[in-house]
Formats: C-alpha cells, sequence, structure tokens
C-alpha cells in the first residue's frame, strides 16, 4: 500500500523551506536598514567633525600668523628719516638716509624705504643714489638698493638709471649687473654691469653677450 502522508510532508517540507528562505531575507533585510539607519545618523556628525576640524584649522593658523606677525613687529626697530654717516678705507664721506628704516633683531639689517646716499661728501662734486627701497647691512658694510635706482653722478655729469646697486662702504664701490643706461655731456650709454669707482671720479661700464656697450657720443660734450 502507499503512503497517503508522503506527498503532504514533502510540500510541507517546501512550505517549510519557503518560509525559513522568506524569514533569513526579512532577517537581512532588517540588518541592512538598521546600517542604513545608523550611518544617516553617523555620518552628518562626521561630516560636520570633519568640516568642523577644517575651519578650526583654518582659525587656528590665522590666529597662529597673527601672533607671529605681531611678535616679529615687536623685534623690529622702526626709524623715522634715519641717517647712517660712515667713512670709507680712504677716509672718504658717505651719507645714507631713508624716509625709513625698519631693523631686524635677527638679521641686524635695516630695511630701508625710500633710501638716498650720498658718496665723498668732502668735496665739491657729490654722487647721489636714490631707489624705492633696499636695506643695509651694517656688519658687513654693505648697501643694496633697488628698483628704479637713479644715480647722479657729479664727477662725470651722468644720470644713470638702473634697478639695482650695491654699495661697499668699506671701499665706496658701486656695483651692478642688472643692466644701466643713461645720458651726459658725453652722450648716452647703455650696458649690462657697471662699476662707480673712487667716489664718482671714474665710471666702468660692462658688456655682455646679450647686452654689448652701446651709445652715442655728443661732439660738443666737454671732456672730463
Amino acid at each position: 500500500m502507499s503512503d497517503p502522508s508522503g506527498p503532504d510532508m514533502q510540500q510541507q517540507a517546501l512550505k517549510d523551506a519557503d518560509e525559513a528562505r522568506v524569514a533569513a531575507a526579512g532577517e537581512r533585510w532588517r540588518k541592512r536598514s538598521a546600517r542604513v539607519q545608523t550611518l544617516r545618523r553617523v555620518l552628518p556628525i562626521v561630516i560636520l567633525l570633519i568640516a568642523g576640524s577644517a575651519v578650526g584649522w583654518v582659525v587656528f593658523r590665522s590666529v597662529m600668523s597673527g601672533v607671529e606677525r605681531r611678535a616679529s613687529e615687536t623685534r623690529e626697530l622702526r626709524l623715522d628719516n634715519p641717517v647712517f654717516h660712515g667713512q670709507d678705507a680712504q677716509g672718504r664721506s658717505f651719507r645714507i638716509g631713508a624716509e625709513g628704516a625698519i631693523r631686524s633683531s635677527e638679521t641686524n639689517q635695516y630695511r630701508l624705504v625710500k633710501p638716498l646716499l650720498e658718496l665723498n661728501l668732502g668735496g665739491k662734486k657729490i654722487t647721489r643714489l636714490t631707489a624705492d627701497g633696499g636695506y643695509y647691512d651694517e656688519s658687513a658694510r654693505r648697501v643694496v638698493i633697488g628698483p628704479n635706482v637713479q644715480i647722479s653722478d657729479g664727477e662725470s655729469g651722468f644720470n644713470l638709471k638702473t634697478d639695482e646697486a650695491v654699495i661697499d662702504t668699506n671701499t665706496g664701490v658701486v656695483t651692478g649687473n642688472k643692466g644701466i643706461h643713461g645720458n651726459g655731456p658725453l652722450g648716452t650709454i647703455r650696458a649690462s654691469a657697471y662699476a662707480i669707482h673712487d667716489q664718482g671720479r671714474r665710471i666702468e661700464f660692462i658688456g655682455r653677450e646679450d647686452q654689448k656697450i652701446s651709445g652715442t657720443i655728443n661732439p660738443s660734450g666737454s671732456g672730463r
């Protein structure tokens, strides 16, 4: 005889398996839903923390920059209309003036605003140099000025323009290698470098491959 309960048992087993799969799928869905809900609550907090940290760092750096700037300013000595007097190795006088000067305690250099240099103060003819800015290194006995350097040479009568002038206050020699041009009683001159010796009594113009010495001679100019 056949067992009448056989098909029923198979159907019940299939039903139980389907219910188990549905229950497992439901459990997985509930876990995913719980994770999604957790992320929805946590992610905005994380984003806020990151944004807050970035803003805080920017604010911190701004505050620290201000503190460092103020600390640097407190270490600087500011002078209005200063004048420095000195002599070169031959005893010839020079004077360094400026609209303002800022002395750094770290480098002991004076940053100059609108400097004015006068060489050969003991003679009748004075060489004057002006510029937009520069610095004076007292320990190295050197002045570097620029840009927009204007040189009025009292000995030769030349008015020269260049981007930089380096003055060795020990020897009184003025040099520059950023190009120079100007005019005087003898005509015009253009060169890539120059050197002014003997407090303006002798000017040496130097050419390079990229810029040769060029100029014009005025026949009516007075020789020196």
